[in-house]
């Protein structure tokens, strides 16, 4: 049955369906309680002074401020650099997914709410009448009614003054502000959002945001995002073992033929070396209206942490290695993968961690051979390796830590042959975390350990069989986002990446049945400093000996039992 049609039950979603409704005669208007009608008044949202204390380690509005003075000093001349606020997600009906904002968005301005843009000037414009302005936000405007529902808002002056913004005006003024678009020699953005929901109440949301934008920059009609990432793609990694790429962007075309459309992309999947490849290269540069430009400069800065960055991710990272910990110590046959997850994420929450970097991996058996694994509801571990991929997410910064355990809190003889192996793998990746090495070069020991490793075991007759059972690379760039920003050259002192070397041997496997549905992941987040590399993540343990050791200590979650529902 449906619940009484109160005030309390419906969300601002809701009760703009109800109103629907009744604009369509579907309901009485007696069906709805007065406080659902009109509210005669509503209370001004709670001053900030008023409002409950909230961590005090945010990144600064210096530090964001500094961010945006280091881009704005490396944009092209007589340009500006468009960044719109990340889309509001819809998960079922009329509940939408926790907001996250764009990883970009938040380096740049420290802002959490939707349907905002930020302008960085090259060179000081004028914007709403005033003179001299090289940075500006249009940002949703206060509006007590929607904040008793859905939170408090900043509004344009509280984004000036608590955001230390040069320039700040409400989201409906942004069409209307002045800015003369064809005066720029280059107007730089990166991942326009196209995923936006058009709400006819708001004439200022991210859907008529970027349309105008669209309308006042010039953006063709015929736009293709799509095509856009590839090309950007192309021009920022395509020289990089370029003949594989250019096979696997092959690949990408024949499945959306639509790309055919761009000339970069033909003439470099038709070039037949290395250098008619650059030459293709160069002859389609971006545009004025550039999409790739920003996107490199974001690489650069995002990839290289500051001292406040790192202490973000510290703290992300020890919280998720104090998760596999607790979790080691708790885990049995008898438990489920969703118990485990659970476990794992009650953890960050405890250390005051907001959300995961991304969704959990729990995979026992089987389920550890599958990547991605996200399901997490295999009933019963029994004694099969279970596969732990998870991270906390602490004020916006992700970690990203795997461990593999035996639930019975011993590995047995081809568990420990193959966590092993992995192990040697990933010291052999962290040995080559260098200083001025090449982005792959861990990878390519973490590989070559693996291969050499299986062949001996038997598992494979030919070292490049490797592959099938280790199909992924070791590393990526850690931080903002779990798979975070960066140009992918020479590691340097201040990158934040990933060392998680993995082997997978799913049943029907051509080797011995003994090694099925064994799935290990070692994964550890490592920062590149002035000599070599520091492994954060090193509180959780990565031996046999110490996983077994510590599985064997009592857990400070014992006691946590719950009654019996059936």
């Amino acid at each position: 049955m449906w619940p009484y049609l109160d005030a309390t039950f419906l969300s601002p979603l809701r009760l703009r369906r109800a109103t629907s409704l009744l604009a369509l005669g579907s309901l009485g208007l007696a069906s709805l309680p007065a406080a659902a009608q009109q509210p005669a008044s509503v209370p001004e949202p709670l001053t900030a002074s008023e409002a409950p204390a909230r961590p005090s380690d945010f990144l600064s509005p210096a530090f964001h401020k500094q961010r945006r003075e280091l881009l704005r000093a490396q944009l092209p001349a007589g340009s500006v650099a468009v960044v719109f606020a990340a889309p509001v997600r819809n998960r079922a009906n009329d509940v939408d997914y926790v907001y996250h904002q764009n990883p970009d968005f938040h380096y740049l301005t420290g802002y959490e709410e939707p349907d905002a843009v930020l302008l960085l000037f090259k060179e000081p414009r004028t914007v709403g009448g005033q003179p001299g302005v090289t940075e500006a936000l249009f940002t949703q405007p206060r509006n007590p009614a929607r904040e008793q529902w859905t939170g408090r808002r900043l509004g344009a002056a509280g984004a000036k003054g608590q955001l230390q913004l040069q320039f700040a005006a409400d989201n409906k003024d942004f069409g209307a502000a002045g800015i003369k678009w064809g005066d720029f020699d280059r107007v730089l953005f990166d991942n326009l959002p196209t995923d936006t929901r058009d709400d006819a109440r708001n004439p200022a949301d991210l859907h008529n945001l970027v349309a105008t934008f669209r309308q006042q920059a010039g953006l063709p009609a015929d736009y293709n995002p799509a095509i856009s990432e590839w090309e950007t793609t192309v021009r920022r990694y395509g020289l990089t073992r370029s003949k594989g790429f250019a096979e696997f962007l092959a690949g990408q075309v024949k499945e959306n033929p639509g790309l055919a459309k761009s000339a970069l992309l033909r003439d470099y999947i038709a070039a037949p070396t290395d250098a008619a490849r650059k030459t293709a290269i160069e002859a389609h540069p971006p545009g004025r209206l550039d999409d790739a430009t920003l996107g490199e400069k974001l690489d650069e800065l995002r990839a290289v942490k500051t001292p406040e960055e790192l202490a973000l991710l510290r703290r992300a990272i020890r919280i998720s290695a104090q998760g596999q910990r607790e979790v080691m110590k708790l885990l049995r046959p008898e438990m489920g993968e969703m118990e485990v997850q659970g476990l794992h994420e009650y953890v960050y929450r405890r250390y005051g961690a907001e959300f995961q970097g991304y969704p959990s991996i729990v995979g026992g058996g089987a389920n550890g051979c599958i990547l991605h694994y996200e399901t997490n509801d295999r009933q019963r571990l029994d004694n099969d390796l279970v596969l732990m991929d998870c991270g906390a997410e602490y004020h916006g910064y992700s970690a990203d830590v795997t461990r593999t355990a035996p639930p019975s809190g011993k590995f047995s003889p081809a568990q420990r042959q193959i966590y092993e192996l992995v192990l040697a793998a990933q010291e052999a990746g962290f040995a080559a975390c260098k200083p001025g090495a090449a982005f792959d070069a861990p990878n390519k020991a973490t590989q070559d350990v693996v291969a050499a490793g299986l062949q001996k075991l038997g598992i494979i007759k030919k070292k490049e069989d490797f592959r099938q059972y280790y199909p992924h690379g070791a590393s990526h760039y850690l931080g903002l986002d779990v798979h975070d920003r960066g140009g992918y050259g020479p590691l340097a002192p201040g990158n934040v990446i990933t060392v998680e070397p993995g082997i997978y041997i799913p049943a029907g496997s051509p080797c011995d049945p003994k090694w099925w549905n064994i799935g290990v992941r070692i994964e550890d987040d490592a920062l590149i400093t002035a000599t070599g590399y520091e492994n954060l993540s090193a509180e959780a343990p990565r031996t046999v000996a110490d996983i077994e050791k510590l599985m064997a200590e009592p857990s400070a979650l014992e006691g946590f039992k719950l009654p019996d529902l059936r």
